[in-house]
Order: C-alpha cells, then structure tokens, then sequence
C-alpha cells in the first residue's frame, strides 16, 4: 500500500470517532482496515475484471437481498485484506477466497473492496441506495434539472454581466452540452470554436460543422490549425509527450484567436470553457498527489502550467452517462449525444509511436470503413466507443502476386456507461472477417487486421 498522507488519517480517526457512517470502497477497505488493526498485504492472486461474490447470510451491508446469493463484482486491485480489524466481522468472500466485504455495524463501517459504482457490478446501485436510505439514513433531493441551474448561476456569477467567453468546442458530446449550458448563461457573449488538429475522424471537419449548422443552435467558427499540430508532434513517439504538445498547441490557438477576438471587443476573453469530466480528472491525477497519473488527458494533465485564460468546466463532476443526461434536460439533440467518445489528441494516440502525414491518412480512411461498418449493421447505438489503432508493427503479406511488409490495424470496440469500467465487445466472427477485408483491400498500407479483447481494468479504452 502506499503511504497515507497525514490529513487522510485525521479526518477519518474524526469520522470513526463520530461513528459517521462510513463505506469504505477499494483502497478504501485496505487503508481502514490496517488503521482499524486488521492486516494488509500483496495479493497472491490480483483480481481486476469481474469476480463473483458469496454472500455471508447475517450481513446488515447484504441485508437489501431477500436471500443471500452470489453475484457478480468489478475488481481493481492488487493488495488484499488478510486478518480483519477487532469488532469487524466477514460478510463476503470472493471465489478465490479472498476477504472482499467486512463490516462492524456497531461503529457504523461498512467495507467492500469491489466497485458497486460500476454497471458490472450486478447490484451495485442497490447496495449503494441501501448503504445511503437505511445505514446513512440520507434522503435524495438532487437531480440534473438542479444540476443545471445551480451551473448557469455559478457561470453568470463568475464571468459578469459583460465578460466575453471562448469555448473549445469539438462536436462530441461533452463540450457540446458543456457549450449549450453556458450559452444558456451568456448568451451572445459565448464565443465557440472549432479546432481542426488535423487529427480528426475522416472529414470530421465538414460534417460536424454541418452538424452544427443544422442542429444546434450555437454561434460556431473553425479554425484550420491541422499544420501547426502536425508539424509540432514531428519525430514525438512519447505518448505523454504528445499529449502535452496537443495540449498546449490548443491553448495556443486559443489564444491566438481571443487575441484576435480582442480587437473587435476591446476586451480580451479570459475564461476558456471545455468539456472537462470526472474521468479525465482522476486518470490526469490532477484531483490528488497521492493518486497515480494513468494518462495526462490534453485538457487537464496535458495543458502548459502557465495560461491566459481561466478555465470553465461546468461538467468536471460529471460522468458520462450523466452528461448524456443533462444533455436530454438542455434539449441537445440526440444525434450529438449518442456519438461516441472520441479522445481530445485525436488519432495522434491512436498511432502508436511517431505520428506523420501519411499514417493519419491511412488511420482515417481505416477508421471509417470500420465506423461505417458498425452504423450499416445497426452496431453503434450498442458499442460505447470503437475506434481503430495503427501499430507500429510490419507483418509480411501476400496481396495479389506480391510480397507486403505492412503495417498492422487493431481494432477496439467497447461497451460502458461511464468510461472508468468497459468490456470488449463480443461482435459476430463474420462481421470481423468483412471489416477485416474491407480494410486490407482499401488501405494499401495495411494487410493485417487484429481485435482487441481487453477489458478495462486492467487496460485502457485507448492504447495510449
């Protein structure tokens, strides 16, 4: 485990001491349980993925089931409770015999080391509502119409009645509901930009502006900057280099265009609004030191510690699935809310290694084969994210009377509701085959084609 920062210990002896109801979730149950006496150490057998559980028939936590029984968890972890603390007593076991939920109801901690927040978990949702109704005893008055209120108040109190505001604005579903809530704020004073990186989806350029144009009704300008990025990741292999470098370049043109912006206004914007979520915070590490850096997303972890602007991020407490909802709430239409996530540095990690002219157009014309395939045979609305990964890998083939030595796709396909937890998706072999040839007989820089089947834990949507 690693070591507890001093404030983590105060608060938690205060909230012990207090008999505050406490669920401890993951790291969560290890840290308490060796505050509270009990043991922790490596496990001999890490569990990350689904796991089942067996329910111990006398638990308070379990007690929302009419008859204990095992289900089916979400597991993250590499460390495991081995003796518990004095006073706590087992109330579930995995297969492999591992300790996964104890619980003292007398001081009121309850621990689980499965994720009950993630859709995998079968009755997640219900352990925690049982956790919060009948352990806590707290009662739910929150929802997304509050959400939204509550966010335009907040933008019209921080920027003022005559501040201007610039919006990155990609066409995917977060920055699109993140710009429609603050327009609903500011009006006309809301600047929305589009940055094409160059980096994009196969003439994502044309059809989201026309998506735009047609269908939201925001003011919107695009900016061509796909030279200034392309040049500026020349010879970068890095992953996080290049999430940086696209972090910044866009901060860059941001810039640049408020400058711009500056002299019709008299007044410089100083607030850049993006697209933030919960997610990216926790995987860019910026919400804790104590926490690791899984990737440095480009609007958070990747953006240069020195800006112009202050940033304005109505949804950074938000998941997905939530956005999508806020979105319904705004009227937003669905043809932008059920698009698929699509990563900020685009195809720039979706090359792996150096990034160049040439492999980006193969990506592309790649990627749309496999998209088109997915929307011809009523597969998108199902598949949370999909996208294509040209590796740096050559295979030699035979196309034709030639020998090839060309370069490998894998391709990704996913199923999620928040992003933090995914599963592959288990597509028919014959729709593979199609795609598969589709893609060696179009991209002439491609002749071998393979299919991710990680889930994530413990790997990635994304590979980079």
């Amino acid at each position: 485990m690693t070591k507890t920062p001093l404030l983590l210990k105060k608060r938690s002896i205060y909230l012990i001491e207090k008999k505050v109801p406490i669920l401890g979730i993951c790291y969560g149950m290890q840290y308490l349980s060796k505050q509270l006496g009990g043991t922790v150490q490596a496990a001999d057998n890490r569990e990350y993925g689904r796991a089942h559980i067996n329910i111990e028939k006398e638990s308070a936590l379990f007690s929302f089931m009419e008859e204990p029984k095992p289900f089916q968890v979400w597991m993250s972890h590499g460390d495991e409770v081995i003796t518990l603390p004095q006073g706590f007593t087992k109330a579930a076991t995995s297969d492999n015999n591992v300790l996964v939920a104890l619980e003292n109801p007398e001081k009121n901690i309850y621990l689980i080391q499965f994720h009950p927040e993630v859709t995998h978990t079968e009755m997640g949702i219900q352990l925690l509502n049982h956790f919060l109704s009948k352990i806590a005893g707290v009662k739910s008055g929150w929802n997304m119409d509050d959400y939204a209120k509550q966010q335009i108040m907040r933008i019209k109190d921080l920027v003022g009645p005559t501040e201007h505001v610039i919006c990155a604005l990609s066409g995917g579903v977060d920055s699109c509901v993140a710009a429609t809530l603050v327009h609903r704020a500011l009006g006309d004073r809301l600047h929305c930009v589009f940055v094409d990186n160059g980096l994009m989806r196969y003439k994502e350029r044309e059809r989201v502006m026309a998506m735009f144009k047609e269908e939201l009704s925001l003011p919107v300008i695009a900016i061509d900057a796909s030279e200034r990025f392309l040049d500026a990741l020349q010879n970068v292999a890095d992953p996080e280099t290049k999430r940086k470098i696209i972090g910044k370049t866009f901060i860059d043109v941001f810039s640049d265009y408020a400058h711009d912006l500056a002299q019709k206004l008299k007044n410089k914007p100083r607030y850049l609004v993006q697209g933030t979520l919960y997610p990216d915070v926790i995987e860019s590490s910026s919400s804790s030191r104590f926490s690791a850096v899984i990737k440095s997303h480009h609007n958070v972890g990747g953006l240069p510690e020195k800006m112009d602007f202050s940033l304005i991020e109505p949804l950074r407490e938000l998941y997905k699935d939530e956005v999508r909802q806020l979105g319904k709430g705004l009227c937003i239409p669905n043809s932008f809310l059920s698009r698929h996530p699509f990563p900020g540095p685009g195809l720039a990690i979706r090359i792996i290694g150096e990034v160049s002219r040439e492999k980006v157009a193969a990506l592309q014309l790649a990627d749309e084969i496999y998209i088109q395939a997915l929307k011809d045979h009523n597969l998108y609305d199902t598949i949370w994210q999909a996208g294509a990964i040209y590796l740096p890998v050559h295979t030699v083939g035979v196309q034709g009377d030639a020998r090839t030595y060309s370069h490998v796709l894998a391709l990704r396909a996913v199923v999620s509701k928040d992003g933090m937890t995914a599963d592959w998706y288990s597509f028919d072999p014959a729709f593979l085959a199609q795609v598969s040839n589709d893609i060696i007989n179009t991209v002439a820089s491609i002749n071998r084609v393979v299919y991710d089947i990680s889930s994530k834990p413990p790997a990635t949507i994304e590979w980079e």
